[in-house]
């Protein structure tokens, strides 16, 4: 899908330091991204996947799902992603390979959409899970994430 690799591209070559950490987006689709952490360089001091790390991919897909579920560059021309607030809770220490899943659903995706043409902003609320090699969930966030037009 053309769609997916053009948001791909945007989303970690436009944070510089996304594409030094290695993220890479092996899923993307309207409402739902995935993300994958690789352990280096994000080992901490005592040989563990770095906090920052950690909260850096989950919160990424807020505006990865921004770009791949709304028109940026037709019908909401102008708008650009935002995170308002972010939260996250470490579950356990995370080794190796991190997985990042977030999802919005088609029914608040109208709404932002909705909300967006109507005032100017569309707000949504975004949880992401991580996940270790065996499947074992290391951190969750909770992120207020914002469609706003600028200017």
């Amino acid at each position: 899908m053309e769609e997916a690799a053009a948001v791909r591209a945007a989303s970690v070559s436009s944070v510089p330091i996304l594409d030094a950490m290695g993220v890479r987006l092996v899923e993307v689709a309207a409402g739902h991204a995935v993300a994958e952490l690789p352990a280096e360089p994000n080992r901490n001091h005592f040989g563990v996947t770095y906090a920052g790390s950690l909260y850096s991919v989950a919160e990424m897909l807020g505006g990865v799902l921004a770009l791949a579920t709304f028109d940026l560059e037709d019908e909401l021309a102008g708008f650009v992603p935002l995170v308002k607030e972010s939260t996250i809770r470490f579950r356990r220490p995370a080794l190796g390979v991190v997985r990042a899943e977030a999802t919005l659903s088609p029914a608040d995706a109208e709404r932002v959409r909705r909300d967006a043409l109507a005032t100017g902003r569309g707000e949504f609320v975004l949880e992401a899970t991580l996940t270790d090699t065996s499947g074992e969930v290391v951190a969750t966030t909770t992120g207020t994430y914002q469609v706003r037009r600028l200017g």
